[in-house]
């Protein structure tokens, strides 16, 4: 069969790619193009359309790149008519994943949506798109079964979280030929900073992480570069002799890190998943920001404190994100009872989402969809 796998990002990469391996596994005569990353396409998905072109972050660079959205809008349409899938699979991204689900409505395409759109987390009237366009979900926090089933009576199927797939399959590291490799000092603990995958986050959050070099300086910093960005990117971040910098390599980082200062998002949860005591951080710029806080309805950010429901990681929001505030919070989670509480909690966690195989029973359930459509 055909699918067309639309993801906008690079966590919708990693997740698509697995997708992508689990389809080829369950039918051997998938057909598969998509817009992802190079995962995807390493996966055996044909690429149409990298994320680097598609990642705008914020109410204002959105709004500052209409017109580039509104090609890619067009392009979709015309590239999915021509491939004519079996199935279309919308991977989160839900801006433009939605206004594709209703042209793909109308014309009689199957759609599945795999990852949902955090409608509980802002803008909640887009259920009735959702209900309109959607034929089949499957999400993977467990608090969204009964947010869409029992507050909205639309029917979901809960996967599990395909970071615990992503996470167990990898091949143990050597952390000293990883630190060798990477010109990481051999003796000191690692505190690492993942400050996004888009430019304008890196650049409002990664100066003020680093400005606690000199007060640490018996730990080393590592950077973990987003796939995204070129590493030219970062040059300018780079100056500090107690500063290094890897890229595409962020699991292995984690695996072998004391601490991080971590951009809310997917990486929130992939730390605690390696479990890495850390502290959250956004900041955006001012308008994004007064825009957002006027939406959100959520108490918490990261996807840690959501999936637990209580303060696990704390968050350094905004105006919050100060050096002062960051030096404190990254202090309590180096060692003590703040640290031992974290990593406690992270066990909850774990427990919480479920097991393995996310990836597999999302696409066996899709291909069973696909045929009885």
């Amino acid at each position: 069969m055909k699918y067309y796998i639309i993801a906008g990002e690079a966590s919708g990469d990693l997740h698509g790619s697995n997708l992508i391996k689990a389809l080829k596994d369950q039918d051997k005569n998938a057909d598969i193009r998509c817009w992802g990353g190079d995962l995807m396409k390493q996966a055996g998905g044909s690429l149409v359309k990298h994320y680097k072109e598609l990642a705008f972050m914020g109410f204002l660079e959105v709004v500052l790149n209409l017109n580039a959205i509104f090609k890619n809008i067009k392009f979709c349409k015309q590239d999915i008519a021509f491939f004519q899938p079996d199935a279309i699979i919308f991977i989160d991204y839900s801006g433009f994943n939605l206004r594709i689900s209703k042209w793909a409505k109308e014309h009689n395409f199957l759609t599945n949506y795999y990852i949902s759109p955090q409608i509980w987390a802002s803008r909640e009237g887009r259920i009735e798109k959702i209900k309109a366009t959607i034929d089949h979900m499957y999400v993977i926090l467990p608090f969204e079964k009964e947010f869409y089933e029992t507050k909205h009576n639309f029917p979901v199927n809960f996967v599990g979280h395909p970071l615990l797939d992503a996470i167990s399959n990898r091949s143990e590291l050597n952390e000293a030929t990883f630190r060798s490799t990477n010109n990481i000092d051999s003796n000191k603990p690692i505190i690492a900073l993942l400050p996004g995958s888009r430019k304008q986050e890196v650049q409002k959050m990664l100066s003020l992480m680093l400005s606690l070099t000199s007060d640490f300086s018996e730990y080393e910093f590592v950077i973990a570069g987003a796939p995204s960005l070129d590493k030219e990117f970062y040059a300018s971040f780079l100056k500090d002799a107690n500063v290094k910098f890897i890229q595409n390599k962020t699991y292995d980082l984690l695996s072998v890190s004391t601490a991080a200062l971590v951009t809310s998002g997917t990486a929130t949860l992939e730390t605690a998943l390696f479990k890495v005591p850390q502290v959250v951080c956004y900041k955006a710029n001012w308008v994004s920001y007064q825009i957002a806080k006027r939406i959100i309805t959520l108490e918490y950010i990261s996807l840690v404190n959501l999936i637990m429901q209580k303060e696990v990681v704390k968050e350094l929001i905004q105006d919050d994100f100060t050096k002062q505030n960051l030096k404190k919070e990254i202090t309590s989670i180096l060692d003590g009872k703040a640290r031992a509480k974290q990593l406690a909690a992270y066990d909850e966690l774990i427990t919480k989402l479920g097991g393995s195989g996310a990836s597999a029973i999302a696409a066996s359930l899709i291909i069973e969809n696909t045929k009885n459509n």
